[in-house]
């Protein structure tokens, strides 16, 4: 069935007209799932995993019962998001994986970052309003879910592809309940979902976003994901797939009439055909003992967390202050250094190391430093305690709210920690008609110019620069954390936010998770939560820091982020949200030995 929409009379508007149901003769559609509770924190044994859905946590849970490990989980969760939180992942997309393998006791990770195709220049991007250039198959990046997908599975997973696809396909055809989040974010997108019909059938039945509490299917996407399990990635990679999502790039299916300027791509399929997800070595720096693993570029995340924190422990304290000040240095030499590394010089020794670290501590008084802060120079030559010479400040990119984030772990001691994005909230509004899937956005992530030597002006085959930071701390060499956020640029400030929270203000993780939450991103104002404001507004405004609220789609909030940590008793902690996006879920295989 192929963009049908459901009437509440069970007939089903096709081509504008009413037509007899598809499914068998004049019965109606299914009964809908019944409804769960989720809970944003579990403790037990055997496996956990925490995401911000229910069903995408269940999907995970159901593969660890099935005897797969933590990256069959993973994928599986992910695949469920692409049902579920299709907004904010799904197999159009793409990602960064940090995992941990028990048996070889080392952490890894998967770059599955989204391309750009081989036409797109330096200059693709300058001058198009930011608006104009997300909702186009312009922005559209060449998908590196599926690669990704196969990748982790065929070298760190043990199940099938279609066997871990299995529970995504059984969401998308039974259906799910619609929350106040899902409907909310439909209806944020309505303006530009109603410019595509193949967006608008799926996701606008009857003109509307669907109601809270009614159950959605996606059969599209059931049948793309089922077909994909039989041909593999190659399908999508050069094969009858890629053509599709090809020809909607190059093409948008735009409504008769509309008036929105909807820029075509300039992928082809054989930048389908080129694309690779990489693993790559993980940033590291140890914390007070502790060694810290995130993601290298062309992610941010793991060098500006690492930067942050080795800056933090030069210092003689550390309080909310220090934190905020840490991390304008720290998005200061991110700015100015961070690219993808096969297209982009990254000084990624230098920007980790304690010299450097110790030299840009000495700029951090007692008061809020002036702004901008410059970047520094990670040229492996450092004074106790110098001035940055004056440079040029690029600013600070502006990238989309959501993406999401999952952790998973196994009874063996595994553990994934993983962020999947196809940018902003609704990607770029464009479904593959027949498919089910929106497409991403992710080359809005790159710098539009004029920026003459700036590290993320875009290039062909080049990965823009990302936030996402899942992250994994070891104890000794073993598991003791793991977190990751959405939240575009502010996915580090939280990561970060929440490991000092846990390992130096005395919160538990779920304490950790849940409490108020600032952003400093080298920008002039801070953006703080509402309750991190009343909480220490008054003391940093004395400082010389200067607040300001949070923008929306959701006004006021930072991420919704996941968390494990490992207990001295052999148990797994399990954390979610508990209500930002709505609340998040978390669940273990078991709450016994």
């Amino acid at each position: 069935m192929r963009n049908v929409v459901v009437t509440s009379l069970g007939l089903v508007t096709l081509a504008g007209f009413l037509v007899p149901p598809a499914w068998a003769g004049v019965h109606p559609p299914p009964p809908p799932p019944p409804h769960e509770v989720k809970r944003p924190v579990a403790e037990g044994y055997g496996g956990a995993v925490a995401t911000v859905d229910l069903d995408a946590s269940k999907a995970a849970l159901t593969v660890l019962r099935r005897g797969g490990n933590a990256m069959d989980a993973a994928v599986a969760a992910a695949a469920a998001l692409g049902v579920t939180e299709p907004y904010s992942a799904g197999l159009a997309g793409g990602g960064f994986i940090v995992y941990y393998d028990a048996r070889k006791r080392k952490v890894t990770t998967i770059d599955g970052r989204e391309t750009a195709p081989q036409a797109m220049t330096p200059t693709t991007l300058e001058g198009i309003p930011f608006a104009e250039a997300v909702t186009s198959g312009l922005s559209v990046g060449v998908p590196g879910s599926v690669a990704h997908w196969d990748t982790a599975l065929r070298k760190y997973g043990t199940m099938p592809l279609r066997e871990v696809l299995r529970p995504a396909v059984q969401i998308a055809e039974k259906g799910f309940v619609v929350d106040q989040t899902f409907h909310d974010q439909t209806l944020q997108n309505a303006d530009r979902f109603a410019d595509f019909p193949s967006t608008a059938a799926l996701y606008l039945p009857g003109g509307q976003p669907p109601p809270v509490g009614s159950v959605f299917r996606n059969p599209d996407l059931a049948r793309t994901y089922r077909e994909l399990g039989v041909r593999g990635p190659s399908w999508l990679y050069g094969g009858a797939l890629g053509r599709e999502i090809v020809a909607t790039v190059k093409k948008p299916p735009v409504r008769a009439g509309a008036t929105r300027n909807v820029r075509p791509g300039l992928m082809e399929v054989s930048d389908l055909t080129a694309y690779r997800a990489l693993e790559r070595p993980p940033t590291k720096v140890t914390y007070k003992g502790l060694d810290v693993y995130g993601m290298a570029p062309p992610s941010s995340g793991g060098s500006t967390v690492g930067e942050a924190l080795n800056i933090l422990e030069a210092l003689p304290k550390i309080g909310t202050h220090e934190y905020l000040e840490a991390s304008r240095l720290a998005f200061a030499d991110r700015n100015a250094y961070v690219g993808d590394p096969a297209h982009a010089d990254v000084p990624l020794g230098a920007l980790l190391s304690d010299g450097f670290a110790k030299e840009r501590a000495c700029l951090i008084g007692p008061r809020a430093m002036a702004h901008p802060a410059a970047p520094g120079s990670p040229d492996g030559s450092y004074s106790a305690c110098s001035s940055p010479a004056p440079a040029s400040v690029p600013e600070e990119k502006s990238e989309g709210p959501e993406t999401t984030h999952l952790v998973v772990t196994d009874r063996w001691g595994d553990v994934a920690a993983y962020n999947i994005t196809i940018e902003q909230t609704g990607g770029s509004g464009i479904v593959v008609p027949g498919r089910g899937i929106l497409l991403n956005n992710e080359l809005t992530d790159f710098t539009f110019g004029p920026a003459p030597g700036d590290p993320n002006l875009p290039a062909p085959g080049k990965r823009p620069r990302s936030s996402m930071a899942p992250t994994i701390v070891l104890k000794g060499g073993k598991p003791l954390l793991a977190v990751g956020s959405p939240g575009g640029a502010t996915i580090i400030t939280t990561v970060l936010q929440i490991l000092l929270n846990r390992l130096d203000f005395g919160m538990s993780l779920p304490e950790a998770v849940a409490a108020p939450r600032a952003s400093q991103r080298n920008t002039a104002a801070t953006q703080a939560e509402p309750g991190f404001v009343e909480r220490y507004g008054a003391e940093l405004t004395a400082l010389g820091h200067t607040l300001t609220d949070v923008p929306g789609p959701p006004a006021g909030e930072i991420g919704a982020a996941t968390g494990l940590e490992f207990l001295r008793d052999g148990r797994v902690q399990a954390v979610a949200e508990p209500a930002r996006r709505g609340g998040g879920s978390a669940l273990v295989v078991s709450t016994r030995r």
